[in-house]
């Protein structure tokens, strides 16, 4: 029934209400036959239009119907059409604007069969009593077309200015969700790359702290140098968790992403954590894989070590991985160990689909034969790029090892 209003809205109709009253009421009482009668007539008309015009934008049905009232009420007395009648045009305009799909159309009514109660009320007693009623006929014809034209018109300019109003908060909605879309992918990925260096890194850390545990009796200098690997491994991680909370403070920056480059390092400590890596490289890359290539590779072959050495049974871990000319493979096995059930969900196993998929591949991660075997397929979009001429060597953690 009631739109809400900004407090300042409200006022500038109770204002222009005021107006409305102060200006008409004058010329209404001028027009007069009877004072006693026109002075009662006037107040009447001019209070219900007024309330109309109060009305028009806060609920334009209310001020449709409190319009009609004012109309019939001006025609009960006898009243010609006056100054008065010029809040019909404002209500009607309201009621396409801003009225509800119900008010909506019976504004349009209103508008018409307002012609038609203008032209009937005008002209009805002269085409009837005069002796040659076609002149009147035609003059009635041309009030009827004219009125219609007139309530229309402001009818048909609120509902412009009603598609002009839908039609801007689609664009803002539109505009609000996309913009959600953007900030929720930006978490999500971050939320990835938090899950695979946290993730990698624990599990690095605990299986050093575990040897160092059991070794330190024996042979003290492999605890020292499994709590070097520890601290190592844990600042890397802090640094990076600091990166992304930074990214998180400040979406609009972008931190960088490990390449092919920082594989060496990342087979480093999967071995110091006792893992026994074979890495195998055959094709290798022909020349600089693209960076989005570069990130998806290094970012599945680490939650599919780190889950390796999480589940995996004591044994080697075979990595291969296939630079083709149209998109690079990859397989990681380890062998599954008995007590453990295969990781088959999780936000490791569902960070590696997003990471291919999001490059445009795919990947497979199962048991087989007693192994875990994780696949992948990631599509390498050439970009015309030749190896740099003193780039004759292959990128880091590309040369084929086996250990």
């Amino acid at each position: 029934m009631f739109r809400r209003l900004k407090p300042y809205q409200l006022v500038v109709d109770l204002v222009l209400a005021a107006v409305f009253v102060a200006c008409v009421a004058f010329l209404e009482l001028e027009s007069g036959r009877s004072v006693a009668l026109n002075a009662l007539s006037t107040v009447l008309v001019v209070v219900l239009f007024a309330v109309a015009v109060a009305l028009r934008r806060l609920s334009p049905g209310l001020a449709l119907a409190v319009a009609w009232a004012g109309a019939i009420t001006q025609m009960s007395f006898g009243r010609p059409p006056s100054l008065t009648d010029t809040a019909i045009f404002a209500v009607l305009y309201t009621t396409a604007a801003y009225g509800s799909r119900l008010v909506f159309w019976l504004g349009f009514s209103s508008a018409i069969v307002g012609a038609g109660v203008i032209t009937v009320y005008l002209f009805a007693v002269p085409v009837l009593g005069s002796g040659e009623p076609w002149s009147a006929i035609t003059a009635a014809a041309a009030v009827l077309i004219a009125a219609t034209f007139a309530l229309l018109l402001a009818w048909t300019v609120g509902a412009l200015v009603r598609t002009a109003l839908r039609a801007r908060e689609n664009r803002e909605g539109q505009q609000r969700a996309e913009a959600s879309a953007v900030v929720e992918q930006e978490r999500v990925r971050i939320a990835r790359d938090m899950h695979d260096v946290v993730a990698h890194s624990l599990a690095v850390v605990i299986a050093q702290a575990d040897g160092a545990r059991y070794a330190a009796a024996s042979d003290p200098g492999v605890a020292t140098q499994a709590l070097g690997t520890i601290s190592t491994t844990a600042r890397a991680a802090l640094a990076d968790v600091r990166l992304l909370l930074g990214q998180l403070r400040h979406s609009q920056l972008d931190g960088p992403q490990p390449t092919l480059a920082d594989l060496e390092q990342l087979y480093a400590q999967v071995r110091a954590a006792g893992v026994d890596l074979r890495v195998d490289v055959d094709p290798a890359p022909p020349g600089t894989p693209p960076a989005a290539v570069q990130l998806a590779v290094y970012r599945v072959l680490q939650e599919a070590l780190t889950n390796a050495l999480r589940h995996g049974d004591p044994g080697p871990v075979d990595l291969r991985l296939s630079w083709l000319t149209d998109r690079v493979d990859l397989v990681v096995r380890n062998p599954l160990a008995r007590s453990d059930r295969a990781p088959s969900s999780g936000h490791g196993l569902i960070g590696m689909r997003e990471r291919a998929q999001l490059a445009g591949g795919r990947l497979e991660a199962a048991p087989q034969d007693g192994q875990f075997v994780v696949r992948a397929s990631i599509p390498v979009l050439r970009q015309a790029q030749e190896p740099d001429a003193g780039a004759g060597q292959e990128p880091a953690g590309m040369q084929g090892q086996a250990s």
